[in-house]
């Protein structure tokens, strides 16, 4: 090396999206891009933030980095390691992708239960059908990604199901907390303090808004029907002034 070349420089992985899997099985393949899943749900609940100005979805993402706080805490607090030591770094107790999991299916389970309701298709059979596939669906995604960890040898079974189990306790007391008690209780101390939140000049210009407040379904329903209604009504002009040219 010459005189003018820069000392070599020590170098780390970044870990944040680095993951070691059994490259001969397809599961762990699978197993490896679902474990991913806490990384990608950031960029959405940032991006559903600022498209819809939901509330809801800022409350869920302020609630995903809580509980993500919480579970850094109990791990310094308890100091478990990792099965295996070879794989990450910091401790392995409890879970934090499977904790984050947890909280992401119990945040949803309660939303879809106590405040969505979706447009009926007009037949019972196809409503029941599409709840239960939606709930089988958000709790398979949650139960795979924690799945994972222990798959692939990240963390011990227990460190999983502890985790798991605290971020769906998490989840759960959290809406309470910000959902389920201020819309059901709207002259509550968290209920005044949302009003508030909604009200102030700075979330008036954000065009911060609670649409499950007015409409059952968060106004996707009356939105298309006006979409469609100015649509067709454009449609229409639009003819009536080819038919003009003509």
């Amino acid at each position: 090396m010459s005189s003018d070349e820069p000392a070599a420089a020590s170098r780390a992985a970044l870990d944040l999206t680095y993951v070691l899997y059994n490259d001969s099985s397809l599961l762990s393949h699978v197993l490896a891009l679902l474990t991913l899943t806490p990384i990608l749900l950031n960029p959405a609940y940032a991006a559903l933030s600022v498209w819809t100005r939901e509330l809801l979805f800022l409350e869920m993402w302020a609630g995903q980095m809580l509980c993500e706080c919480f579970n850094y805490a109990l791990k310094h607090v308890i100091q478990e390691e990792r099965p295996n030591v070879d794989l990450g770094d910091g401790y392995g107790f409890p879970s934090s992708h499977s904790q984050w999991m947890g909280y992401f299916a119990s945040f949803l389970f309660l939303h879809f239960s106590l405040r969505h309701r979706f447009v009926s298709t007009g037949f019972r059979i196809l409503d029941y059908a599409r709840d239960i596939l939606l709930f089988a669906f958000i709790f398979s995604w949650a139960a795979a990604v924690a799945f994972s960890r222990y798959y692939l040898s990240y963390h011990s079974l227990p460190q999983v199901l502890w985790g798991f189990g605290i971020g769906v306790v998490f989840g759960a007391v959290y809406y309470t907390a910000v959902e389920y008690i201020p819309t059901r209780n709207p002259n509550s101390l968290l209920g005044r303090f949302r009003t508030a939140l909604l009200t102030n000049p700075l979330s008036t210009w954000f065009r911060l808004r609670d649409g499950w407040a007015v409409w059952a379904d968060s106004g996707t329903e009356a939105q298309w029907f006006r979409w469609r209604e100015e649509w067709d009504r454009q449609r229409l002009d639009a003819k009536k002034m080819g038919a003009k040219a003509q």
